[in-house]
């Protein structure tokens, strides 16, 4: 019996850099696309993977689209000889609208394997779009939805994100009801967040206040609600059976192997890293940096910020046996988290309510000190 494991696949390349982008991602380095493959292709091949099967593969960024279904095929054939991949599989691409317009290439990309499309809408808005730094406007988002359906995509996944400079909640609001228009099987809607390091840090303070981010938020989980999209996650939403199989992975303690530049991974009992610099992926062996075991304190303080991060919540029997420590120590706050609004036990597992994944970090943060008590 194989063990089942998601291998991501970070592709830097992208056309360029968003105002808001603290992934590793650098514009403006295709001549160095074919090397990189390569050594994606080594690194994969020299990966022990035995007693593994994968049944959920992401190619992920930057912009995945930007390798061109021919070298994004070989990469995906190499994952295939390098580790079995059940038939079943999720594989999943992202890929922004302004290079997945192609409907032979997307056609090409499927007939490979490829069965799940993310593309990186953002919003409907041109002007917001241009104010973000996109390169794309919503008339090539109409389109690579299109090709994508005609290429035979039928689980098709829209990011978006709320709270940009001057947006309202009646203008976010447009933009749901603009992707929710295109009937795509996934949603994903982030909060815009300033990260230091990147242009719109400067601008921070144009961002929408906190009280209006956090009702734009609501107003999502509402409106998703009413169009048949069920929240499975802080920020994640779906038609039922749609629910991202991969991403469920980093939220469920299961194993992921990741490989590119600034990739993590959580394989054979080991988190790792590898260095953010792809010269040193390109020119060298590169070690695997935060590498660390997981002590099994450290795991039930994972379990616990994970699993509250879903609508599946905790479940105190799957903790104690995991853990082999009682469940009850977090139950008095649990139930004060309930009676304030931020929390739901059903059948006896506790989860948060959206109003509740509003404060979930302070909530987290008081059950992690119970968790240092026992």
């Amino acid at each position: 019996m194989h063990t089942p494991l998601g291998i991501y696949v970070h592709i830097p390349f992208c056309r360029q850099k968003c105002i808001y982008c603290d992934f590793y991602s650098l514009p403006n380095r295709e001549e160095e696309m074919d090397a990189y493959c390569a050594a994606l292709e080594t690194r994969l091949l020299e990966t022990d993977f035995s007693g593994y099967a994968a049944d959920t593969v992401y190619f992920g960024g930057g912009t995945p689209s930007l390798l061109g279904p021919a070298r994004l095929n070989a990469v995906l054939a190499t994952v295939c000889r390098a580790c079995e991949v059940v038939p079943e599989a999720e594989i999943t691409l992202e890929a922004n609208p302004d290079s997945a317009g192609d409907r032979n290439a997307l056609r090409d990309l499927r007939s490979a394997g490829f069965n799940r499309i993310s593309l990186g809408m953002q919003s409907a808005s041109d002007a917001e779009l241009a104010s973000l730094g996109r390169v794309h406007t919503m008339e090539q988002v109409r389109r690579a939805v299109d090709a994508a359906r005609w290429a035979g995509f039928d689980n098709l996944s829209l990011d978006l994100i709320y709270g940009l400079p001057g947006q309202t909640v009646e203008t976010w609001r447009k933009n749901l009801e603009a992707a929710v228009s295109l009937l795509p099987e996934h949603l994903s809607c982030y909060g815009l967040k300033a990260e230091k390091g990147t242009p719109l840090y400067a601008r921070r303070d144009l961002l929408p206040c906190e009280e209006i981010q956090a009702e734009m938020y609501l107003e999502t989980v509402k409106f998703l609600e009413v169009n048949g999209f069920l929240q499975y996650e802080i920020s994640n939403f779906a038609k039922p059976g749609r629910e991202s199989r991969h991403n469920l992975k980093y939220w469920t303690l299961g194993e992921y192997a990741g490989f590119g530049p600034g990739a993590h991974s959580d394989f054979r009992g080991v988190r790792c890293a590898w260095p953010r610099d792809l010269t040193e992926w390109l020119t060298g062996r590169p070690a695997l940096s935060e590498r660390q075991e997981i002590p099994p304190e450290a795991r039930a303080a994972e379990w616990l910020m994970l699993g509250l991060r879903t609508v599946y919540g905790l479940d105190p029997a799957d903790y104690e046996k995991r853990f082999q420590k009682p469940f009850a120590p977090y139950l008095p706050f649990l139930r004060r988290c309930a009676q304030a609004g931020y929390a739901l036990e059903t059948a006896g597992r506790w989860c948060l309510t959206p109003q509740g994944f509003l404060v979930s970090n302070p909530i987290i943060g008081e059950l992690l000190e119970i968790l240092e008590t026992q």
